[in-house]
């Protein structure tokens, strides 16, 4: 059967991508499609203007929502939702907002080495690396060692970062989309961390879709 083309858009700085991204996968097992579903990764960068060193937390999100009390209880809401889906959200350890823009240029380099699998590994371990350990996520040598920790070539990744593909700009989904997460199964989109039997309904139609034609 042919593969069912899937979409992932996405930033590394929004927890309800990490629960979507987990929840597509719970989705695929769910579905037990006889055919493979072919996941892209498309960046969407929500802070484009954002300093390469990234900024203090608190004064970034103290800034963007009007006061910390307002961006501690979205924190909290994303923290729970995270539990539901069997991951662990440590705000005390995030102390700088990152520019993701390098993070976003290693998954196009991922998805051209990598296969399905490690690609979508890589993917957690960099949300896990900023979420549950705090870890600056915008350093290429964080990058190089989550990558190396995920099978790829540490060097490799080290000299595309450096390199000038490694570092124009992005083409990311604006043109497309609007929000993050948004998951497009074969041109359908569905918006926002939704739960596995979403994810698994929309891939089982596509894939009925495509059987058919």
């Amino acid at each position: 059967m042919q593969a069912v083309p899937t979409v992932f858009a996405y930033d590394f700085i929004c927890p309800w991508c990490w629960i979507g991204h987990t929840n597509l996968a719970a989705g695929i097992r769910f579905a037990r499609l006889d055919a493979p579903v072919d996941v892209r990764y498309m960046p969407f960068e929500l802070n484009p203007s954002m300093p390469v060193e990234g900024m203090d937390r608190r004064a970034y999100r103290t800034l963007k929502y009007g006061s910390w009390a307002r961006s501690q209880t979205l924190d909290a809401q994303a923290a729970a939702a995270g539990l539901a889906a069997g991951l662990s959200f440590d705000y005390a350890k995030v102390a700088r907002t990152p520019n993701t823009r390098r993070a976003h240029r290693l998954m196009q380099f991922a998805m051209l080495h990598g296969d399905s699998e490690n690609v979508a590994q890589l993917v957690d371990a960099i949300f896990a690396a900023y979420f549950s350990q705090g870890r600056d996520i915008g350093s290429i040598d964080t990058l190089v060692e989550i990558t190396g920790k995920q099978g790829f070539d540490a060097g490799r990744v080290r000299a595309h970062l450096l390199s000038d593909p490694g570092n124009r700009e992005l083409v990311d989904a604006r043109w497309s989309i609007s929000s993050v997460p948004t998951v497009l199964i074969d041109n359908v989109s569905i918006s926002g961390a939704q739960p596995p039997a979403v994810f698994a309904q929309a891939l089982r139609a596509a894939a009925t879709q495509r059987s058919a034609a």
